[in-house]
């Protein structure tokens, strides 16, 4: 049975739809990019970020894309987990473990009534609509032709289904030590609960009749 998820989703421009790695994307939608190659996808769970490619050609890709790849800000990062407190609260949500980094968010969070898309969605669109209200839009200088802020997170997102205890707190800790992997401070949210394993349902004796 699934207990909760261990998903990841990136800021624009920092896992293209064409990486040499794989990704969760069936077309590249840009022709800038898509003369560096189709769309890679991928069905696996496991992280491909470790995985060896060619970082010069994955550059060169970034800078072909439309707006610059977004890095989130310190300020920044704090509205998105403001954006991530508030849909906490209002969906009755349980989130175990979160870190926002420049470029990608992971999360471990419970099962939930909705699919674990449709949460996604929603902590992304959260997290925009804090992000303009505190008027820290990382792409505010390039609006569209119709005056909105194009989209700060990619398309797409990993998830990984956790079905025991021992896979929760893993990914967890996963989770936990990605800022200190590189170089920065572990993050401590508010919104985020320590986790407690389910017990196991009580077993009530039937009672005996006597005649």
């Amino acid at each position: 049975m699934v207990l909760g998820y261990h998903i990841t989703f990136t800021a624009y421009g920092f896992w293209l739809p064409n990486d040499p790695r794989g990704s969760w994307s069936d077309f590249v939608g840009a022709w800038e990019l898509l003369r560096f190659g189709r769309a890679t996808k991928t069905n696996t769970r496991r992280s491909l970020a470790g995985q060896s490619h060619d970082l010069d050609l994955r550059q060169t890709a970034r800078r072909a894309l439309k707006y610059p790849a977004v890095r989130f800000t310190g300020i920044e990062a704090r509205a998105i987990a403001q954006g991530f407190a508030d849909l906490t609260v209002k969906t009755q949500r349980t989130v175990w473990a979160c870190s926002i980094l420049p470029e990608h968010v992971h999360m471990v969070i419970a099962r939930h009534r909705y699919r674990v898309e449709h949460i996604v969605n929603q902590l992304k669109g959260a997290s925009t609509k804090q992000i303009n209200n505190e008027q820290l839009h990382p792409l505010a200088g390039y609006p569209t032709n119709r005056g909105r802020m194009p989209k700060m997170w990619a398309r797409g997102h990993w998830k990984v289904f956790l079905n025991a205890a021992a896979d929760i707190r893993r990914a967890i800790r996963y989770v936990e030590i990605n800022p200190v992997k590189e170089g920065k401070q572990p993050q401590r949210w508010r919104f985020v609960q320590p986790f407690e394993p389910p017990r196991a349902p009580l077993r009530v004796a039937a009672k005996q009749s006597h005649g």
